[in-house]
């Protein structure tokens, strides 16, 4: 009997949340994006359901115009380095800069996580897009779009390398000989390329899912290849099905392009599921959120995406402004998609900024009709899973206590963990120590 395909969930923690006003209503926890208690009550939760992952975000750069989330949060290591110790089986995921960071400190970082975790580290590899980050990193300027997907390359290359540097059974620890490991076993790394130096070897070993899972999240078209030709998982989002399906099929058959199975590569959309008991209750609880924000909110929110332009200087009602270039060095695939919607409908910029600012998805209504979206999405072959992100407050309750008992008596949702390593979790293979391996086909 051939196994039924299983749906892979995860949450994204986001403190007050990833828009401009949640933290206003009066259920939100104000302090949420730095409480401590609540991110444990959170991945106990999502642990409850049985979720794969909990996704920490990030981002290096903030302004007067930023959201409440960003201006006062954890830094993702040292968040999930706690939450891991509140854990036993869910994935560990966190962004973190390939533009401003080194490979060496980040190899150490995701490695020690993987091992206070037990194997449940993933790393969301992310180029940083607003340009402002430059400024806190002491750099004259912010690589363009391409340049930062060649750094991310061989930044990967080079972390990988060092996660490789000792063999599994390096470690011998024989108190008698007094041998603690085996030479042979050790690797230095001796990289030597366009953006880094690094000699190595990395000072701690390989954990029990051998490296963390890499995701990325990048929907351009160089961050589709790099994607698939690189990534365990990709975050995405898309609105409409056949969209979705679209984005589906292209990044598999590019990993197929690259040599690799369609199957070593997961997508994962992102949805914000708001639940009812009716679907006016469920449409009442996004009203009550959308209505907080402000129009001035909604204009700060879009400028992020552009650069942190200043949307303020253009009439409301009149069209869309013609903005040239402006977003193709920062978020290129969101702000393509924001203006080319805003052309063809025909929007004006207030219709667009809260558009952007109160999305309204489309996993809004009961239980069993968020339940059904899910599945729809998931037999159509547009996702492997999807990404939870709670538009209300307790939005990730909502979902573990009313939506995920569905998917479980529908046979597309585990009723247990198979594993306690995120890669077991997620069906993906250890990748095999490069250096073992080479000693195995001599």
């Amino acid at each position: 009997m051939v196994k039924r395909r299983q749906l892979k969930l995860g949450a994204l923690l986001h403190g007050v949340g990833g828009g401009t006003s949640m933290w206003r209503h009066p259920d939100a926890q104000a302090d949420a994006s730095v409480n401590i208690d609540l991110y444990k009550q959170w991945v106990q939760k999502a642990e409850e359901g049985k979720l794969d992952l909990i996704f920490i975000a990030d981002g290096l750069y903030i302004n007067e115009k930023s959201i409440p989330h960003f201006l006062n949060r954890f830094e993702p290591i040292t968040i999930l380095s706690a939450l891991a110790t509140a854990s036993k089986n869910i994935g560990l995921v966190g962004t973190l800069s390939t533009s401003y960071s080194e490979p060496f400190t980040v190899a150490r970082q995701f490695a020690s996580l993987d091992h206070i975790s037990g194997g449940r580290a993933g790393w969301n590899i992310v180029t940083s897009p607003l340009e402002g980050s430059a400024l806190n990193y002491g750099k004259k300027e912010h690589p363009d779009h391409d340049k930062r997907y060649r750094i991310a390359t061989e930044y990967l290359e080079v972390t990988r390398g060092l996660w490789d540097s000792w063999e599994d059974d390096a470690f011998v620890r024989d108190k008698e000989t007094g041998v603690f490991f085996d030479p042979e076993k050790m690797h230095t790394l001796n990289h030597e390329g366009e953006f880094f130096s690094v000699k190595g070897p990395l000072n701690i070993a390989r954990s029990k899912q051998g490296q963390p899972v890499i995701f990325q999240a990048g929907s351009s078209e160089v961050g589709k290849n790099y994607a698939a030709k690189e990534a365990d998982a990709v975050f995405t989002g898309h609105e409409k099905l056949a969209d979705a399906v679209s984005f589906y099929q292209d990044v598999k058959s590019r990993a197929a392009s690259f040599g690799r199975s369609p199957d070593s590569i997961l997508i994962f959309p992102g949805i914000s599921p708001i639940i009812g008991s009716t679907p006016e209750e469920a449409e009442q609880k996004y009203q009550e959120v959308a209505g907080l924000v402000t129009i001035e909110n909604a204009l700060n929110y879009l400028g992020r995406f552009f650069e942190h332009h200043d949307f303020s200087q253009y009439p409301l009602d009149e069209p869309f402004p013609e903005l040239g270039d402006l977003g193709k060095n920062s978020f290129q695939s969101g702000t393509d998609k924001i203006k080319r919607d805003a052309k063809e409908k025909g929007l004006t910029l207030r219709e667009v900024a809260l558009q952007s600012a109160t999305p309204r998805g489309g996993f809004i209504g009961t239980a069993e009709q968020v339940a059904d979206k899910i599945q729809e999405w998931f037999e159509a072959g547009a996702a492997d899973g999807f990404m939870i992100t709670a538009a209300v407050p307790r939005g990730l309750e909502d979902f573990v206590e009313q939506v995920v008992p569905i998917l479980r008596e529908r046979g597309i949702f585990r009723t247990e963990y198979e594993s306690d390593t995120l890669r077991g979790n997620l069906g993906l293979s250890v990748p095999e120590n490069r250096h073992a391996k080479a000693k195995a086909v001599r």
